[in-house]
């Protein structure tokens, strides 16, 4: 059972998307517009099960270090933020989690998918968008929403999106502490917990903005195969310098040449940009 936002507010925590955390996947779609559901197809590469299970379990070890480790320098963090400006410290906020599979006799009658030419075919199996509620430290204006609801419109037709950058320089949405926050790369770290939770990687695709999902193309919508990751093969090549085509584009290039050994190649380079500043505003 989900807690009441109230009790989410006073736990010190921002939400976007309320009714998300509450609806089912079904309503949470059509909120955001038909989004594709496409055929299950081997896109995902890997290494061999015993180097994903040993490297999985060493992702378990390295979340949790890090949040008990991590403590003090959280709770510094959390003060920073409640001393800089009204609000929670934390922000929680649905995005696109590992397709589900599911079969095409269950979607038929679903209204917040669009099935592939000619329909969902009944004894076929497809990849479903689902959610999953990510926790990061709030950056910006509890209450930016507001202030700024330009920035929250998301119109474009399906070629400006992919033109579109993710990240805007000089946010005014974020505050002072927000900013250093960014730069430093440790607004990400309470997304520790959703790798021990299960639904976020080490090392994996952006995780989305759901509001534009709904410009993803059929054969993009297979970034979803895979559980997102807190750095990627986008966060070394660019990170916020990427317009969406160009994250959507590396991203799919990690599914296809994905292994143990490029996960810890990422990590060690997302290491070295971190220590740079490259790409983060």
């Amino acid at each position: 059972m989900n807690p009441p936002p109230n009790a989410l507010a006073s736990a010190g925590l921002a939400v976007d998307q309320r009714p998300a955390l509450v609806a089912g996947v079904a309503e949470a779609g059509r909120s955001r517009g038909r989004l594709h559901a496409v055929p299950v197809r081997d896109v995902v590469s890997s290494s061999h099960w015993l180097a994903e299970a040993v490297y999985r379990g060493v992702e378990v070890l390295v979340a949790l270090f890090g949040l008990v480790a991590g403590l003090p320098l959280l709770l510094i963090l959390a003060a920073m933020i409640r001393y800089d400006s009204p609000g929670p410290v934390f922000f929680l906020h649905q995005r696109p989690g590992r397709s589900r599979i599911m079969c095409g006799r269950d979607l038929k009658g679903r209204t917040d998918l669009l099935p592939p030419p000619g329909g969902f075919d009944a004894d076929s199996f497809y990849y479903v968008p689902s959610y999953f509620t990510l926790a990061k430290f709030r950056t910006m204006y509890s209450d930016a929403r507001t202030r700024f609801p330009d920035f929250y419109a998301y119109n474009y037709t399906p070629d400006e999106f992919h033109r579109q950058y993710p990240t805007i320089r000089h946010d005014p949405r974020v505050t002072r502490v927000g900013q250093v926050l960014r730069k430093l790369s440790v607004d990400e770290l309470p997304n520790l917990w959703s790798v021990l939770a299960g639904d976020l990687r080490l090392v994996g695709p952006r995780p989305e903005a759901p509001e534009v999902l709904r410009y993803y193309r059929p054969e993009e919508m297979y970034k979803f195969a895979y559980k997102p990751g807190i750095t990627g093969l986008a966060q070394i090549n660019g990170r916020g310098l990427l317009n969406w085509g160009e994250t959507i584009g590396f991203d799919l290039q990690y599914l296809r040449t994905r292994s143990v050994g490029l996960d810890l190649k990422i990590i060690f380079m997302t290491l070295m940009r971190v220590s740079t500043r490259h790409g983060a505003f």
